[in-house]
């Protein structure tokens, strides 16, 4: 009788399983300590979203009509505002979007897009912000031969490459990520779609998912930072060999911007990606997120407008 019956007991037990694991959305968990404080938030996030798209708008634009501003680390930095608002824009409309409802839910074609984007654009901008530091390093320490190695056939392919860089790294984390099960389990301490904390819920074996993303935090994350600071090693010996307090300070002045915008880049996605799975609370991931992908890109035009005489120039003739 059990000998019968066990193949029929079986083969339910297998749909009921199937079933489990067709999860067709997410619930996002990251603002739920704060039920009464979206209302608060809701205006906050959508200031930093406009001030984010306003400010990198106004820096290409100026780059692209101010004749001063067409040189290679102009071009990089179009590009790193063009990175910027779209790392905003990935993010911040559906947060503003799921302000307006009682529950925070993702799709789950729309958290694989989400997660693809999101992951695109950060490798991306870990290229280029290394590439903005080899142009600097062969501006200070190469100045004669400046021009040659930063030419515009050098300076497009560059450009591109940050980007299909940004691809590569994403599609891969996005195939792997798509294979995973849940088992019924949909809900994401977290505010987006991003691969720690689908890693978290999934009930499927993620070895390989977790030996990817750690490869990735070395070849997309720490190669570039130990890139950019090889780069600024030689740029202060550099610098400190130029005999003019002026010229020292001139130096300085082209090199701080970008400094800032890579200490808080790398430091927000460090915290992100390389902090412990435990010991912290849905608060603090939360906040480390936000500072991530939604404060970083608005302050990097802010930094580049304070910063940079040369666009402070610029927007005084545009205005």
């Amino acid at each position: 009788f059990f000998l019968s019956l066990s193949p029929q007991m079986t083969f339910f037990n297998l749909m009921e399983l199937e079933n489990q694991t067709q999860v067709t959305e997410f619930i996002f968990l990251g603002f739920s300590s704060l039920p009464h404080g979206q209302a608060f938030l809701f205006p906050v996030f959508l200031m930093i979203y406009i001030t984010t798209i306003v400010g990198n708008s106004m820096i290409f634009t100026l780059i692209q009509l101010d004749s001063h501003l067409h040189s290679p680390m102009y071009f990089f930095l179009s590009h790193l505002s063009c990175l910027d608002i779209c790392f905003s824009s990935v993010t911040v409309p559906k947060i503003l979007v799921n302000f307006l409802h009682e529950r925070e839910t993702i799709s789950y074609s729309e958290c694989m897009a989400q997660m693809f984007l999101l992951m695109s654009c950060a490798g991306a901008e870990c290229a280029l912000l290394t590439i903005m530091a080899y142009d600097r390093y062969a501006a200070i320490c190469n100045p004669l031969r400046y021009t040659d190695i930063m030419s515009r056939r050098v300076c497009f392919p560059l450009a591109v490459g940050s980007w299909l860089w940004g691809l590569l790294d994403s599609a891969i984390h996005t195939f792997l990520a798509s294979k995973l099960s849940f088992c019924g389990a949909n809900q994401l301490h977290h505010i987006f779609c991003d691969v720690p904390p689908l890693l978290k819920i999934a009930c499927s074996d993620t070895y390989t998912n977790e030996m990817v993303l750690h490869a990735a935090s070395v070849f997309v994350g720490l190669s570039p930072f130990l890139l950019i600071v090889i780069s600024y090693l030689y740029i202060l010996a550099a610098i400190l060999r130029i005999r003019s307090n002026s010229g020292r300070r001139k130096a300085f002045s082209t090199c701080a911007a970008h400094l800032s915008v890579v200490t808080i880049y790398f430091g927000m996605a460090n915290l992100n990606y390389n902090r412990p799975g435990t010991g912290y609370s849905t608060g603090v991931d939360t906040l480390v997120s936000t500072l991530y992908c939604i404060v970083t890109p608005m302050l990097n035009p802010l930094i580049y407008s304070l910063r940079n005489q040369e666009v402070k120039r610029a927007m005084r003739k545009a205005l």
